[in-house]
């Protein structure tokens, strides 16, 4: 083993447990904030859905990949390998338009009363939960087709072209599917992800606009902190700067795998480690702007003043698990 065999294989299993425990842990926050308060406000809703797709892409995709590159080759069956790479498409393409469905809410909710946005404020925040499920079920339905279609051809010797993935192998796909495929999945990704930089881009120049207004009502004092703008606008180009250049990355690198015949030791290991770089350090960005901690301490301190052995441990989990 050279050092830099050793340095994949600690790259990749450090990446998928980092990803597991944020995705999960803020996962499980807020799972237990909504069982307190048995309701969530329409962002913890697209966040939380936002995370289990996170977490599926680190199981799918992250998991497997790690294991192969710590000496399991090829231990998936055909079944096995077609499902694996159906739920890592289905959870990709979920995790984008959960993240466009973010951005845009957002987008409509910070503009100002005075807006064409005004009258679609509380009308947003009715259909958030039935925009999660169709977005879920349309990303589904569209990839178990092309699982389904996958999964009826049969590995022959007539020269098919096979993709080796290391832990599995499964036939290519033929330029119908291929076209079929970039038209119902990967063009609307694209669409998605334009959609992503507009809306994050208004909502930046809207708070600049806020913050040059409000400036000269501010005192000296207060003026020297960071503006509630600043750390905002912060926040928004941090998420969507690591959304939009992992995934454009991931997604040049995945074209040039599927076209190039041969692939080097490098497009073959950078590859996934791009791929996998928003589901497992976007939790810790998530975390640092939208914290759920503070809230479920809070509710859990109101209403339960001696809290058991228990809940105090749940505390301490998140808190750690949050940095």
């Amino acid at each position: 083993m050279n050092l830099w065999d050793l340095a994949i294989k600690l790259v990749f299993l450090s990446q998928t447990t980092t990803g597991t425990l944020g995705n999960f842990s803020l996962l499980f926050c807020y799972l237990g904030l909504y069982y307190r308060e048995c309701k969530l406000k329409p962002t913890d809703l697209i966040l939380m859905h936002l995370m289990a797709a996170n977490a599926l892409i680190i199981l799918s995709a992250g998991v497997p990949h790690t294991m192969a590159v710590w000496g399991w080759k090829q231990f998936l069956t055909d079944f096995g390998c077609k499902f694996v790479l159906y739920t890592q498409r289905t959870a990709r393409s979920v995790s984008i338009g959960t993240t466009c469905l973010l951005s845009v809410f957002q987008a409509v909710t910070i503009n100002p009363k005075k807006s064409c946005w005004s009258d679609h404020k509380s009308q947003a925040e009715k259909y958030i939960g039935s925009c999660l499920f169709i977005i879920w079920i349309l990303y589904l339905l569209i990839n178990f087709i092309f699982f389904v279609n996958t999964l009826s051809k049969r590995i022959t010797n007539n020269g098919t072209r096979k993709r080796d993935f290391e832990y599995c192998t499964t036939v290519g796909s033929d330029p119908i599917s291929d076209g079929l495929y970039a038209a119902f999945v990967v063009c609307p990704e694209v669409f998605l992800s334009g959609l992503i930089a507009w809306s994050s881009g208004s909502m930046i120049v809207l708070l600049f606009r806020h913050k040059q207004v409000a400036q000269h009502i501010r005192s000296t004092h207060n003026s020297s902190r960071t503006s509630p703008e600043s750390r905002a606008t912060q926040h928004i180009l941090s998420l969507v700067s690591i959304f939009v250049c992992f995934y454009t990355l991931s997604s040049f690198l995945r074209g040039c795998i599927a076209l190039l015949p041969k692939h080097n030791w490098w497009l073959v290991n950078i590859t996934p480690f791009i791929s996998l770089c928003f589901p497992s350090f976007g939790p810790f960005v998530l975390m640092n702007h939208y914290s759920v901690m503070p809230r479920l301490s809070l509710f859990w301190i109101r209403n339960n003043p001696s809290f058991s052995y228990f809940h105090y441990l749940s505390d301490i989990f998140c808190l750690v698990s949050m940095g």
